[in-house]
């Protein structure tokens, strides 16, 4: 979708990003910012995660203030929310990397980049970095994109009625147990 079709499905109440700002608005996507809320792995205790016995290591939150910092170590990998809360029952969202942060060695999503219509959430990032250097990721930095495309039929069952609607997606989180 074009930037003007962007601009009036979230006028028409079509596509729901809160706090929609024009000026993340690109030419065929929107630019959505980096949260405050990490989760990383803690490898004490955990010898090997195995997804189909369900271990998985122990977790721990992190929030940053506002004004923070988060430093990505080099080969880290951890889990962060957007920012800004979207969804549409009309369109899938494609979530992709921004190109200026990926030629610096950021991943922001490994394979959890579709957003299915009924869906509307913080989306979870997955943040790897690939550089040999530390990487500062601050909260409201631009993170990624959104693109938009029109379902051109309603499907036969909706995200929510999968069960997988999540209004605070942060406390959905399949399969992690946090440090006690």
């Amino acid at each position: 979708m074009a930037d003007r079709e962007i601009r009036e499905a979230v006028k028409a109440g079509e596509i729901r990003i809160d706090d929609f700002d024009e000026k993340r608005l690109q030419p065929a996507s929107y630019d959505i910012l980096l949260g405050n809320k990490f989760v990383i792995s803690l490898p004490e205790g955990t010898t090997a995660i195995d997804p189909v016995n369900k271990i998985f290591p122990k977790t721990r939150e992190i929030d940053i203030e506002e004004d923070g910092e988060f430093v990505l170590h080099p080969g880290q990998m951890v889990l962060g929310t957007s920012w800004d809360f979207f969804g549409s029952d009309k369109y899938l969202i494609q979530l992709s990397g921004k190109s200026s942060l990926a030629r610096l060695g950021l991943l922001v999503h490994n394979t959890a980049g579709i957003v299915n219509p009924g869906h509307f959430l913080n989306i979870i990032l997955e943040l790897y970095n690939l550089n040999s250097m530390p990487i500062i990721l601050r909260p409201k930095m631009p993170i990624a994109q959104l693109t938009f495309s029109r379902m051109t039929s309603d499907p036969q069952t909706d995200y929510e009625k999968k069960g997988h609607y999540a209004k605070d997606n942060w406390e959905h989180f399949q399969g992690l147990k946090k440090e006690k």
